[in-house]
């Protein structure tokens, strides 16, 4: 069982659904462990004074680093240029472009 981080937005949660979907057809389990990071309880302040993009990757990276997730899928735009210790990025998803209309 592969244990997949996530954070609980919808567009993360979009994603993590399709790591799972991807796993579930080379036929490897997985369940979705939802983890909220600094960036979604801290709602009021501007980005850069909480801490820049790192504020929605940090809990899920000190998830792995813990042991209580196997992998994290964020959106690359969230990811630091330079990545924790310990940290890798060891796959990128082909883009998907969603289109809404109102």
């Amino acid at each position: 069982m592969i244990r997949i981080g996530t954070r609980k937005s919808k567009l993360a949660l979009w994603q993590a659904h399709k790591v799972q979907e991807e796993l579930n057809a080379l036929g490897q389990t997985s369940e979705l462990v939802l983890i909220e990071s600094e960036g979604d309880k801290v709602l009021n302040t501007p980005l850069p004074l909480i801490g820049g993009k790192g504020v929605f990757t940090k809990a899920l990276d000190d998830a792995l680093i813990e042991g209580k997730i196997d992998l994290a899928v964020h959106s690359h735009k969230d990811i630091p240029t330079e990545l924790p210790e310990g940290i890798t990025i060891c796959s990128v998803m082909e883009r998907v472009t969603l289109l809404m209309y109102w």
